[in-house]
């Protein structure tokens, strides 16, 4: 079973919503997934392996969406999406210190009344010392989704491990939603995710994976402690990886 030292947790603004949303209907921040998340995360660091997470804000404004429906231009509609991360961000630290985790959030978009910037080796530093660090305002720049933000701040942090946390078990051949019969993809390469055109992250952020030759797990937020035992190989997760 590989060993880890440090992974990141990528989380959708959906995740933090109530698990009864639809995709088109996540909106909010539940309390309970917060707490859900913050037990997933602690299982996590008792066995003494760093975590840093990277928060999407889709549960509060979905940028291209809003451009659709309200004319906004594609620079301004991904900045606003950028700081409904901070505010999921705020939440899930908050909900962490109140659990005795100590974390840092940090920020691409400077705003130090509320989080620190992000600056690589103080990142670094924080989970040196046990911190969970969650980033927030994705990249920085439009035109960047939160899946290639996770994937490089997992480079600059040097993670052994990228966690995809979605709504089902793992990645399937078509969506399981609309077809039961739809297969279940244990083990890909990031060339055949490209190729196959699966929608598991954006061609950005695989390719920056493959690039840095860093493994990504898909799997079910909803299960209790999977995160953990994902890491630990006891549940049913997808690996993206060279094989």
């Amino acid at each position: 079973m590989p060993s880890y030292k440090r992974v990141l947790l990528k989380l959708s603004g959906e995740a933090l919503a109530s698990p009864d949303s639809s995709q088109n209907d996540a909106h909010g921040i539940s309390h309970l997934m917060l707490q859900k998340l913050t037990s997933d995360i602690l299982a996590v660091r008792e066995l003494n392996i760093e975590v840093c997470l990277v928060v999407g804000g889709g549960n509060i404004y979905r940028g291209i969406n809003g451009m659709a429906q309200h004319g906004i231009n594609r620079c301004a509609g991904d900045y606003m999406g950028m700081l409904a991360t901070v505010i999921n961000g705020i939440a899930m630290q908050s909900t962490l210190e109140n659990a005795g985790v100590k974390s840092r959030l940090m920020s691409a978009i400077p705003m130090p009344t509320i989080c620190e910037p992000y600056i690589c080796h103080k990142a670094e530093s924080h989970l040196k010392k046990g911190r969970v660090v969650i980033f927030v305002a994705g990249t920085g720049n439009p035109y960047f989704t939160t899946d290639t933000a996770a994937v490089l701040r997992a480079s600059e942090m040097q993670c052994d491990l990228i966690l995809k946390a979605t709504k089902v078990k793992g990645v399937y051949c078509s969506d399981p939603k609309h077809n039961p019969e739809a297969e279940f993809l244990q083990q890909l390469t990031y060339q055949e995710v490209k190729q196959r055109k699966l929608k598991i992250m954006d061609s950005t952020a695989i390719a920056l994976a493959h690039e840095n030759q860093i493994p990504i797990a898909v799997f079910s937020i909803y299960e209790q402690d999977g995160f953990k035992k994902v890491l630990q190989r006891s549940t049913e997760f997808t690996l993206i990886s060279n094989l």
